[in-house]
């Protein structure tokens, strides 16, 4: 019973394994754990363990030199510069025109009372100093009952005029009741009746003054801000060998930090460093993957371009490891910008290279971020390692020769001085360090071109990935099988030349590799060479073999040369593309001149047409299905007797309807748009090889001719096309 739950497990195990998803899962993980391991390091037990406002009790030294800019001092003289600030004031014009309303307020409940005739004055009397408040006399209450209304309202303007004239330049809360004398005063001189003087003061006593001068906390805060950024950052220069804490000594936050600068702060295992640390990892590889799944799912289904991505990164990691390791001795200056020979272009063209272009830039952003992790979180590391990594991409965008790899890290090597200089100066002026940056600059350019060059050919041929450099090496003439044909099939030869250009030049009119089609093209009938003279673009003797043979084995002939090319291109190693466009280059298509010889055989009414087609498949890419179309497309033309333009674009067009229409295309995601671009350019270069030639006069000719007898004393030639 055991057994069989033991054989049962392990098949779940075994099922689990070959998913493709679980698969991906634990290389995943794999990766994740080294790069975390990679990148903390940084984080391993050190020597001394210290706080702030302790007493250390030993001389602790500069292990090596360092410069860096000190958060502390800098967050200090920033703190300096915002409190020297002084603090900004405003007016509040609303507290104004509160107390304006406020005064209207008292003059609409006189006016009102004033215009109610069903009133009494003695009632009127009671009514304005309960409904106003106002602790008004008989005499002013007196007053206003017989001011006329638009004497009130003018009364009312030159209060609120008053008010504004006192508060223009705004008020502290401390200079309220010197505020409030100077309003009285100003009522007393005035140009207002007397006897109404009072009722004007006693709403001012009543209503209450506000301070309208309030802090400007946001302009405070600006001025603040501003300080602060124009506040340099403070540059530390620790030599080594240099006091860091003595005996007896206090320990501040500023020597916190220059032990963490020098990396001796530490002595226990930061665990929570670590979990911060494996959480920025899991979230870029994170990123990576959803990155993937969006635009370049194929990486994801491709277990070894998977894993060719996971091995890049942890190797470019493992090797800056080793490169922020040197010591360059004692200088301190000198020693901090061995960071900038981190060789992060080389992983970012090898991905740019070997995968893809878009995920090179992506995956160099995060390279990049952990360049500055290893480096002490610094983001001078980053900035150069990203500059650098980037302008390798770019530099390898498009490869038409191996050597272009070599010329790329001209580039590299100007990206990385610009960006090593400019951060250098940004914080020291010293010529030594600007001179060692440029050597830096230099050798990361070099040493990343050398490490991509001589890495490509091995990850081309472990992961099986066909590249940009590899097809045009088999584009070369001199590629073995290419001078077999030439030699042993020169009419499929110069056929498989005509294809490639046609191929070429219509893949790159709708955006597909035309590298890899003309590549595909020179090899295409690479089976041919097994049985050349079966082949009528090779039978230079006027005798056909197939005359002697019957329609269904020379069927069997014609159909095997697809077969035999996938044969030679395995013995050869050609690339899984190439291979592919082998197989597909005729689909299903029919052996038509066979087909129909059979059925005008005596054996026509047995004949079956599915005996006559090749095995397949369809092209399931644009280029293999361009490669159908300009296969058949030129071996029809050549057969044509006149070519002249409309006769040769009706043929180009009725080649490609028939395959549409058989079916042929319908695999290879090609659009009607597109077809309509790849036949003109078909006709546009077919044009240009097949073109009418200048038919002379029987006089001319003959004179032409004449002119040839006449020896060599004119020495002119017949005008040629």
């Amino acid at each position: 019973m055991v057994k069989g739950g033991r054989s049962k497990g392990s098949e779940t195990i075994l099922r689990a394994w070959r998913a493709l998803g679980t698969r991906h899962v634990f290389y995943g993980f794999v990766f994740f754990v080294l790069t975390t391991l990679i990148l903390s390091a940084n984080f391993l037990p050190e020597r001394v363990n210290v706080k702030v406002g302790e007493v250390i009790n030993r001389q602790i030294k500069a292990p090596q030199g360092t410069v860096y800019v000190s958060e502390v001092l800098t967050e200090k003289e920033r703190r300096q510069a915002a409190n020297r600030v002084d603090p900004i004031f405003k007016i509040d014009q609303l507290v104004v025109q509160e107390i304006e309303q406020g005064i209207g307020g008292y003059f609409e409940e006189i006016s009102k009372i004033k215009n109610d005739e069903e009133m009494t004055d003695e009632e009127k009397d009671v009514q304005l100093k309960e409904k106003t408040g106002l602790d008004l006399d008989l005499a002013t209450l007196a007053v206003v009952r017989e001011t006329d209304l638009a004497s009130l309202n003018s009364y009312e303007n030159e209060l609120k005029k008053i008010v504004r004239d006192n508060m223009r330049k705004g008020i502290q809360q401390e200079a309220i009741d010197s505020t409030l004398q100077s309003i009285l005063m100003s009522i007393n001189s005035a140009d207002i009746q007397e006897d109404i003087k009072p009722l004007l003061q006693i709403i001012i006593k009543d209503i209450k003054l506000r301070p309208n001068l309030v802090p400007d906390i946001e302009g405070t805060e600006q001025r603040k801000a501003e300080a602060i950024e124009k506040v340099e950052p403070v540059q530390v220069t620790i030599r080594q060998g240099e006091k860091i804490l003595g005996d007896g000594e206090v320990v501040t936050e500023e020597k916190i930090e220059a032990l963490q600068h020098l990396g001796i702060l530490r002595t226990h295992f930061m665990f929570f460093s670590v979990i911060g640390l494996a959480g920025l990892v899991l979230a870029s590889y994170l990123l990576i993957f959803l990155y993937l799944y969006r635009y370049n799912r194929e990486i994801i289904y491709n277990e070894k371009k998977f894993i060719l991505l996971g091995l890049l990164i942890i190797v470019g990691l493992l090797l800056d490891k080793g490169i922020v390791s040197i010591n360059l001795g004692g200088n301190s200056e000198i020693s901090s910008i061995v960071g900038f020979m981190v060789p992060t272009a080389a992983v970012s063209m090898l991905i740019a290279v070997l995968l893809d272009r878009r995920l090179a830039l992506f995956v160099t952003a995060i390279l990049s971020v952990f360049v500055g992790v290893l480096l002490g979180s610094q983001l001078q590391y980053s900035i150069v390692s990203f500059i650098g990594g980037t302008a390798g991409v770019y530099s390898v965008s498009k490869i038409s020769e191996r050597t272009d790899l070599t010329r790329a890290s001209v580039y590299i090597v100007m990206a990385n001085i610009i960006a090593i200089l400019s951060v250098i100066l940004i914080n020291t002026n010293s010529m030594r360090v600007i001179s060692f940056g440029v050597v830096i600059g230099i050798i990361n350019g070099v040493l990343s071109s050398v490490l991509t060059i001589g890495a490509l050919p091995f990850l081309e041929n472990a992961f099986e990935i066909t590249t940009n450099v590899k097809l045009l090496e088999l584009s070369n003439p001199n590629q073995p099988l290419l001078k077999r044909l030439l030699l042993e099939a020169p009419g499929t030869y110069h056929h498989s030349v005509m294809v490639a250009n046609l191929a070429e030049g219509a893949a790159d009119a709708i955006g597909a590799d035309p590298l890899l089609a003309r590549v595909g093209a020179y090899y295409h009938d690479i089976g041919k060479l097994k049985r050349p003279y079966f082949f009528i673009e090779n039978q230079l003797a006027s005798k056909n073999p197939h005359d002697k043979l019957s329609p269904n084995l020379s069927t069997l002939i014609i159909i095997a040369h697809v077969k035999d090319g996938i044969e030679l291109a395995k013995e050869h190693n050609l690339p899984q593309p190439v291979m592919e466009m082998i197989d597909q280059h005729h689909g299903t298509g029919l052996v038509a001149y066979f087909y129909h010889k059979a059925l005008e055989s005596e054996y026509g009414e047995t004949t079956n047409e599915i005996d006559y087609r090749y095995p397949g498949p369809k092209p399931k890419t644009k280029e293999a299905a361009i490669v159908m179309l300009a296969d058949s497309v030129e071996a029809t033309v050549r057969s044509l007797q006149f070519t002249g333009h409309g006769r040769l674009e009706a043929c180009v067009r009725k080649m490609i309807k028939d395959r549409l229409e058989d079916g042929q295309l319908e695999e290879s995601e090609l659009t009607f748009k597109e077809l309509e671009d790849i036949t003109q350019v078909f006709v546009r270069v077919l044009n240009g090889i097949f073109h009418s030639r200048i038919e002379y006069p029987e006089n001319v000719i003959r004179e032409i001719e004449g002119s040839k007898d006449l020896g060599n004393n004119d020495k002119q030639q017949p005008a040629e096309d």
